[in-house]
């Protein structure tokens, strides 16, 4: 009963995407100076912009590369994503390859040159996907080596491992910008099987082994010192359930691409994960590592992540308990976080008060993922 009920929701997802999501932000998410924009109001209307992040531009990129792989309008499709890849092999590039951070929205060039690891993830992550719908994909590899060469230069740590998040390195570092690196050199990787990016993979799988889970519990930590140790006070203590079911379904991939077995964390973050989760199945924003609150406010995002490590679970096992669970994270989605004009309410707070003042364009990325996952899984 429970997978049939997720196949109507699949049906359901495409929907959505086909006849809302993407013309909205195909329509409106694009400013004058021929940059994706930063969000819309809650009225899904264009606000004035004078920047925009790199970021956007990335995640937008694969939100339409997605859109042309999944069949929608490949006309308008494959203009954003040529729209997108121009801006993140030009605009977005510093001299010495890298990445900045913001872009001003006329286009006449950064208007934040600091090079960002999240900004940069981002931009190789889009340009994978975008090289697997573009006619010539190895045009649209060629940039994302060199940005990787520009990396492994100017932003890898010999010394304690991973990539500085930013120039100049910080003294606290993060798992979550590695964590997309993941995910980008995963997608590389299908693009391009020979070009080496399994093996920068499995470094950021071996960072994840044995420092970013290595605190109590064995749990995902979030922020850390310089040489990777436990941060003072609570900061070791929080960790964000959303970021725990998303490494589920990254370490599901990596398993399927590089053959090896899956990691035995991806159950104990699922179980962890699974275990936070309010009465009516949300995601909340932070948790303790014993599993009490810390803050039970939620985001889009933390939904759609659940979706997928749902979904990763399904196809695991074939039980119909996740196919549930799925159903729920699903139903979540679009009753309290998604408008049928194919917008969002991104931020709601421990009461169910909207804390969003507007749409970030940025958090189309987790849902199309998710919804993209969900129709393929369920083969709608």
């Amino acid at each position: 009963m429970s997978i049939s009920a997720l196949r109507r929701r699949a049906r359901e997802a495409r929907f959505w995407l086909f006849d809302a999501c993407f013309p909205l932000w195909s329509e409106k998410g694009s400013g004058d100076g021929g940059l994706f924009r930063e969000g819309l109001s809650l009225d899904h209307s264009q606000m004035p912009e004078d920047t925009t992040r790199v970021r956007v531009q990335a995640r937008q990129t694969f939100v339409f590369a997605q859109a042309a792989m999944l069949g929608w309008k490949p006309d308008a499709a494959m203009e954003d994503v040529e729209q997108g890849v121009r801006i993140l092999s030009g605009l977005a590039r510093r001299p010495d390859g890298l990445t900045g951070h913001r872009i001003h929205c006329d286009g006449s060039g950064l208007a934040d040159d600091t090079p960002d690891l999240y900004d940069l993830a981002f931009t190789l992550y889009a340009l994978a996907n975008a090289s697997m719908v573009i006619e010539d994909g190895g045009s649209v590899l060629a940039p994302a080596r060199a940005l990787i060469d520009a990396a492994e230069g100017r932003l890898k740590d010999r010394t304690n491992g991973g990539y500085a998040e930013r120039l100049p390195p910080p003294q606290t570092r993060s798992q979550n910008p590695h964590m997309h690196m993941l995910e980008a050199f995963l997608a590389l990787h299908v693009a391009d099987p020979e070009g080496g990016y399994l093996g920068k993979a499995a470094e950021l799988i071996q960072l994840f082994e044995t420092k970013f889970t290595a605190g109590p519990g064995n749990l995902l930590g979030e922020t850390f010192k310089a040489d990777w140790s436990e941060p003072d006070g609570e900061a070791a203590m929080v960790v964000e359930p959303g970021h725990q079911f998303e490494w589920v379904w990254l370490l599901d991939l990596y398993s399927k691409l590089s053959g090896e077995a899956l990691n035995p964390a991806a159950g104990r973050l699922y179980s962890f994960a699974t275990g936070t989760l309010d009465p009516s199945g949300r995601t909340l924003l932070e948790v303790k590592r014993d599993g009490s609150v810390h803050n039970a406010g939620r985001r889009t995002w933390g939904q759609a992540e659940a979706l997928q490590a749902h979904l990763m679970m399904l196809r695991l096992t074939g039980e119909e308990s996740f196919a549930a669970a799925a159903c729920t994270s699903f139903d979540i989605l679009m009753d309290e976080h998604l408008t049928p004009e194919g917008g969002w309410i991104d931020h709601i707070d421990a009461t169910g008060q909207t804390l969003s003042h507007f749409m970030p364009a940025s958090t189309g990325y987790h849902v199309v993922l998710a919804f993209a996952d969900l129709i393929q899984t369920m083969e709608a």
